[in-house]
């Protein structure tokens, strides 16, 4: 799969008019090896394919003078080279370099909260969905309020179940949002479907019990076009869009329904 990485395809988009209202998906990046990275693409190519326009802020990768990336963009000035850019389409998948540049927002958010992504609708007006990938460190602060469902994804059977929970406690207890837990059978391992169901009810049982949530769970096969593009689309329907009045949950809608959260689990 051929990516753009560099920003001409996430810059000089102000002379583009969108067709449609952007949205905004979030993917909690997980640490070390696993299908991860490669399931995420397959997520974005099959949400391009359905004819929507994406952009991934990529939290785990920093911005740098050579390759610059979405805190540059944040700049009022533009920088060299920023108006041979003007020419970009959004029709093809863009990688962004954004680990300053979410950093930035969620300092901006303690006083803002998620209408600071807000900022990113002129900057990226061209794309239809804008990704979200970054830990749940750096996406708490910026989706507090919002009306996204991020995405956590974990490996087979009882394989990073206890990463999940605490990712999912992190969100709740920082951010006050929902996640969508989907466990990813890579091609190459034995399938493991009796341990990987009970795992993920053993996952939702924890966060019904200590943390007073209904997680919905999921398996998605890599090697299953079907999988990956139900998984899309449930990734859509959990999207939230961002304009001027972007939708948020109402003060106490999430955050009273919420037992005492043990924080010892």
């Amino acid at each position: 799969m051929l990516l753009d990485t560099a920003l001409h395809q996430a810059a000089g988009l102000h002379s583009y008019t969108p067709q449609q209202d952007l949205r905004l998906l979030a993917v909690l990046s997980q640490p070390g090896s696993g299908p991860w990275l490669e399931m995420l693409w397959q997520l974005c190519s099959s949400l391009q394919r359905l004819g929507y326009p994406v952009v991934v802020l990529d939290g785990t990768a920093l911005e740098s003078p050579h390759m610059p990336g979405l805190d540059q963009l944040l700049h009022p000035a533009p920088w060299n080279g920023a108006q041979t850019l003007a020419s970009a389409t959004g029709a093809s998948l863009a990688v962004v370099p954004a680990a300053r540049g979410l950093a930035r927002l969620a300092q901006q958010s303690e006083h803002h909260g998620a209408t600071v992504l807000q900022r990113l609708q002129p900057l990226f007006r061209a794309y239809a969905l804008v990704v979200l990938h970054a830990p749940p460190e750096q996406l708490a602060p910026l989706l507090r309020g919002s009306a996204s469902v991020p995405l956590i994804m974990t490996g087979p059977g009882a394989q990073g179940m206890v990463r999940s929970y605490r990712q999912l406690k992190h969100m709740a207890l920082h951010a006050g949002v929902r996640c969508t837990v989907a466990s990813i059978l890579a091609p190459q391992e034995p399938v493991q479907h009796r341990q990987t169901a009970e795992a993920l009810d053993t996952l939702q049982r924890s966060a019904r019990t200590h943390l007073g949530l209904q997680v919905h769970t999921t398996t998605v096969a890599a090697a299953r076009a079907q999988d990956i593009q139900r998984l899309a689309l449930q990734l859509l329907e959990n999207a939230c869009t961002i304009d001027a009045a972007m939708p948020l949950l109402p003060p106490h809608s999430l955050c009273a329904s919420l037992s005492p959260l043990d924080r010892s689990h």
